[in-house]
């Protein structure tokens, strides 16, 4: 069997996930918050990759963003937890389509100073005006995915160095490999919607047998306010609950969130759609589960 590429910056985010646990009282018990929440604040991307599920015929693409009340409740109730962990606009989406993007990231910055503020993008819509106005409004660190080839890899990799950036502060990916290279991305069946796909990954037919600590560590949230239970279920099999409705803490630490946890980091995946989905689930956000286990 083929081994599987698996992303170099996994290492170092990893270590970040570890070095960014904040522990709160609920229920007696010191629980952790989670340490990243990935925004995905829109509905569209200018792109369908063959390795992803939006280049099924059937998916839907919506230009919808979200909205700026939701986003500040978001940023009030992390600033009443004097919240330290990293946001991350990233998701299903091309961030830097919503023009209020820098509006977003500045209001993060305002409410949470010592948060960590990242966003995932394809590049495409960067030029040097763009690139310099998000970190003037608070960005800490680019993740830049080059799906063509090497020459816009290289050429986006300038355009960091003309901003001046500091080589902390972007990764440029490599993603441009062919399909015997995973393309350069860890790929997964996406909790098997990656069926219709154009590059298409089967669902497994029967379940991995390890734990997975994503959602003991992740809150990922949606345009729509649906907080969902990990950013690989682009079906959105599994919503805990809506941040247009709910509290942050209480959906967190819901009776939902608490037994998919356990079960999960029990190496229970009999359910949907964990049992279909191929994701390893370990490569971060063990000491994380070993606070709610």
């Amino acid at each position: 069997m083929k081994k599987k590429f698996v992303d170099p910056n996994i290492e170092n985010k990893s270590k970040t996930v570890e070095e960014k646990i904040q522990l709160i009282k609920f229920n007696g018990k010191m629980l952790p918050l989670p340490t990243e929440i990935e925004i995905s604040e829109s509905g569209t991307c200018n792109r369908t990759c063959s390795f992803c599920p939006r280049s099924a015929k059937d998916f839907v693409d919506k230009k919808e963003f979200i909205s700026n009340f939701l986003h500040q409740k978001l940023c009030n109730e992390l600033e009443g937890l004097k919240y330290k962990g990293t946001i991350r606009y990233s998701g299903f989406v091309e961030p830097l389509i919503d023009k209020n993007i820098y509006n977003l990231i500045n209001m993060t910055r305002t409410h949470l100073p010592q948060s960590n503020i990242e966003l995932v993008t394809n590049g495409d819509p960067l030029n040097l005006k763009r690139l310099n106005k998000l970190f003037e409004n608070g960005l800490n660190k680019i993740l830049i995915s080059a799906y063509d080839d090497e020459e816009n890899a290289i050429k986006l990799e300038n355009l960091c160095t003309e901003a001046k950036l500091q080589k902390n502060q972007f990764i440029v990916r490599h993603r441009y490999y062919s399909e015997d290279q995973d393309f350069g991305i860890t790929l997964s069946n996406r909790a098997g919607l990656m069926e219709n796909a154009e590059f298409k990954i089967k669902s497994l037919k029967q379940s991995l047998k390890n734990p997975c600590y994503i959602p003991s560590y992740t809150f990922f949230l949606d345009y729509q306010g649906d907080v969902l239970m990990c950013p690989h279920d682009w079906g959105k099999k599994i919503i805990l609950g809506n941040l247009n409705k709910e509290k942050l803490i209480d959906i967190w630490f819901s009776n939902k969130s608490m037994s998919i946890r356990k079960q999960l980091n029990k190496s229970n995946r009999n359910f949907t759609p964990c049992n279909v989905c191929d994701v390893e689930g370990t490569f971060m956000g063990k000491k994380n589960s070993q606070y709610f286990n």
